[in-house]
């Protein structure tokens, strides 16, 4: 059993949903969150906000899933992020689970 966490701008839910149902991982929950990013270690050109203190409307999923389902996700991740123009990308890992209330 994974834990799968994905983040991204707000702008990406929809996608991202049809990502994890085609990835057959039809069970999962998501919130809205704020994402910060302190980019005052950025040069001046690479600061795409122009500002030092950074907040952006992102969004939260994560599922339970069996480790059999997790390469098919991360390989339809990088294929959206890789035809992504924008700055931004899908954010997945990945985390083990030793012990669930439902399997041992």
């Amino acid at each position: 059993m994974k834990l799968i966490v994905i983040t991204a701008v707000t702008a990406f839910e929809k996608d991202i949903k049809s990502l994890l149902i085609k990835s057959k991982i039809p069970q999962f929950s998501y919130q809205n969150v704020i994402g910060y990013r302190d980019a005052t270690l950025d040069a001046v050109g690479n600061n795409w906000f122009g500002a030092e203190m950074n907040e952006a409307e992102s969004i939260l999923f994560y599922a339970f899933v069996p480790a059999s389902q997790v390469d098919m996700l991360l390989d339809e991740v990088k294929a959206y992020n890789a035809q992504q123009e924008a700055k931004s990308k899908v954010h997945l890992s990945v985390l083990n689970i030793e012990k669930t209330s439902d399997h041992d």
